[in-house]
């Protein structure tokens, strides 16, 4: 805790910048992996295709398996506070991403698979088998997503958040490689081509976190004195597995997505525009995503709350701002055609669809600063009640599109995510305010101190 000039004048802006831009950076990053693969895939035979067997059932269906292992990074960033809690933690991780690919590949390589995609999700028949073949590529997925996120928690909470933009880098060049390689030789379909980037990328960026985290957990980690009760496995399950479930649902409107759009009007064309529009959208929505952790590491300091909440707002400002621009000047047109490679008639159902979609980055900043004080206080079981929320609400609108049928498939699955996002939102927003209650009162009495434990 800061002692002096900070506990009067707050915790400045700029270091709340400095904590968040390399984070932002790592997640502005990686949200332009999915548009790089998009544009090589619709740059190669059959894109259309291809394209929708990554959107409507590669991708999904491995974010699913991911799902209990997302949650990882802010555990550990909240968690790994000695020796013995990192040792605790590392033995979960572990055992997790053990099951989650052994998960996957009963998946992608049993009968299992059929059952899935054409019972469940009901994708269009032209479609199932090339996903397949992407599906198997991607079995390095979990696994080494989650050695990666367990790690980078470490760094972030010994103060190497830095480190996690170089990660990133590795993670790209790698993933560019396979795509530059897959794209000169024409001789692999784009779907195998994708995902070989895909899981070629996260299994560089977890060599490379296994060795800058090495000295980190050398020189800082075991000599880090222990703050508080050691960890024990029922405390962290407690808060963890609120959490774990939290990823699991909201993953699970995925398949519900693509299940959806593939029995609404141009089912074809909206699974294939799906992932290229959802991968603008979720570079946008990163920066307000890379908030989360800067919440949970700077929210014990001295007069915390007020300027995290004027950070917030000036983000959720920047970021609509950013796509307000990029839909009306020629940005889009050269995103979707130049760059992704969508014909005229999908570049448009795509250009049109991000009107819809023009709340949802300023919404998950916002989430980020609700959802890191609900971490804080260690209230997690309020995030799992917001998923729900907007698991249901995404269930029943998706129905009621369906069962309509008129209206696009796009722009209902854009139009859905903006609404359950924003209920989402709401719950986060009700729920936060009591742990933010309590910081302003430590604040207006003895400072900042920690709520319901250290984050």
């Amino acid at each position: 805790m800061h002692k002096g000039s900070d506990e009067v004048q707050g915790l400045p802006l700029s270091r709340v910048f400095h904590a968040w831009w390399p984070l932002a950076a790592s997640w502005f990053l990686i949200g332009v992996e999915q548009p790089a693969v998009t544009a090589v895939i619709a740059r190669l035979a059959e894109p259309e295709i291809n394209l929708a067997a990554f959107g409507g059932v590669v991708f999904p269906l491995s974010l699913i398996v991911e799902a209990p292992i997302i949650m990882l990074l802010a555990a550990s960033t909240a968690l790994s506070r000695d020796w013995s809690a990192y040792q605790k933690l590392r033995r979960y991780m572990l055992a997790s991403a053990a099951a989650l690919s052994l998960l996957h590949f009963l998946v992608a390589f049993t009968p299992l698979y059929y059952l899935v995609v054409r019972g469940l999700i009901g994708v269009p028949e032209a479609i199932v088998e090339p996903a397949r073949i992407g599906l198997m590529a991607m079995l390095p997925w979990s696994g080494s997503i989650a050695y990666r996120r367990f790690n980078q928690g470490v760094l972030i909470r010994f103060g190497h958040s830095r480190a996690i933009s170089v990660g990133t880098v590795v993670r790209l060049s790698a993933n560019f490689l396979v795509l530059g390689i897959g794209y000169a030789l024409r001789a692999s379909p784009g779907i195998l081509v994708g995902a070989g980037a895909l899981s070629a990328g996260v299994v560089a960026e977890a060599l490379y976190v296994r060795i800058v985290v090495r000295p980190v957990l050398r020189e800082q980690v075991k000599s880090a004195p222990q703050v508080g009760d050691a960890l024990h496995l029922r405390a962290f399950l407690e808060f963890y597995i609120p959490l774990a479930l939290t990823s699991l649902l909201f993953m699970l409107a995925q398949p519900l997505g693509s299940a959806a759009l593939s029995r609404m009007p141009q089912a074809l064309e909206s699974l294939a525009v799906w992932p290229v529009v959802s991968g603008l959208l979720f570079i946008l929505r990163s920066m307000g995503v890379a908030y989360n952790e800067v919440v949970l590491a700077l929210l014990d300091r001295p007069r915390a709350v007020h300027s995290l909440r004027r950070f917030t707002l000036l983000l959720a400002l920047v970021v609509t701002g950013l796509l307000l621009l990029i839909i009306v000047t020629p940005f889009s047109t050269l995103w979707f055609q130049r760059f992704s490679g969508l014909p005229v008639d999908l570049a448009e159902l795509a250009r049109t669809s991000l009107w819809i979609g023009l709340p949802l980055p300023a919404l998950s900043a916002l989430q980020s600063w609700f959802q890191g004080a609900i971490l804080f206080g260690r209230k997690t079981r309020a995030v799992t009640q917001a998923v729900l929320l907007y698991l249901a609400v995404t269930s029943a609108l998706l129905a009621l599109g369906v069962y309509w049928g008129k209206a696009t498939g796009l722009y209902v699955g854009i139009a859905v995510m903006s609404a359950s996002m924003a209920v989402q939102t709401a719950w986060l927003w009700q729920r936060s305010r009591p742990v933010f209650s309590a910081l302003l009162a430590n604040e207006a009495g003895s400072g900042a101190n920690h709520v319901g434990g250290t984050a």
